[in-house]
């Protein structure tokens, strides 16, 4: 692609700075899931996929930071749901003071990204890196589905995160231009929102994939730093 970034490293470091972990307040709706809880979770996933290597749909952070082990991957397209940043993060890459967004699934348009495929021998290990990476709290066991997404040509069915989450209370539905507006300010102990944009459209952008709607919001984002820094 010939397209160049507006969104630069040196842009995410003018909102980078050190959130600690511990001056949280507790979130009673937050409630940590238990090693049992996740075998239980596996099973549930293994039983309704049946035999063979499980393939895993990523279009957001899971692009460049899967935290599991896969034999194959391979760009993907899903029909019927596209990226949106619409679910509000008060932790991690936001705050209660200023709240961030994430990258979720909503119905309409479609999709481009990368399916990695688990091999059958290990599912039950790399599920648990999965899950305990994607699914931190009870709330969230909903938030994974099997959607059928196309590999040149050919119909798979895989496993996805955060697709059709409106029934969450963190759910939200904002125009771009109130999204780049928490994006360029919200930072979390997990890192800044415009990290969590500039790493993604890097890597579609590395992948090949145009997504205009990210595009266009990088460049809203980095706008957004600009002001913020006097310029």
């Amino acid at each position: 692609m010939h397209r160049k970034l507006v969104l630069t490293e040196d842009l995410v470091a003018r909102v980078e700075r050190k959130v600690p972990q511990d001056h949280l307040p507790p979130d009673t709706g937050r409630v940590p899931m238990t090693g049992t809880d996740y075998a239980e979770a596996i099973s549930g996933i293994v039983a309704q996929h049946g035999q063979g290597p499980i393939w895993v749909f990523a279009y957001g952070s899971l692009l460049w930071n899967p935290g599991f082990d896969y034999e194959e991957h391979r760009t993907a397209t899903l029909r019927g749901w596209h990226r949106a940043f619409c679910m509000q993060m008060n932790r991690f890459r936001g705050s209660p003071e200023q709240p961030g967004l994430m990258l979720g699934l909503n119905r309409g348009g479609s999709c481009k990204g990368e399916v990695y495929r688990i091999g059958e021998a290990s599912v039950a290990t790399e599920l648990d890196k999965l899950l305990r990476r994607e699914i931190p709290y009870h709330r969230l066991t909903s938030a994974w589905r099997w959607v059928i997404v196309d590999i040149a040509g050919k119909r798979q069915k895989a496993l996805t995160f955060y697709a059709g989450m409106q029934r969450d209370r963190f759910y939200v539905d904002l125009p771009i231009h109130a999204q780049a507006h928490m994006l360029a300010r919200a930072v979390g102990f997990g890192g800044s929102g415009a990290a969590y944009l500039h790493y993604t459209v890097m890597k579609l952008a590395e992948l090949g994939i145009h997504d205009t709607y990210l595009w266009e919001l990088q460049h809203r984002v980095a706008a957004e730093i600009r002001q913020l820094s006097g310029e």
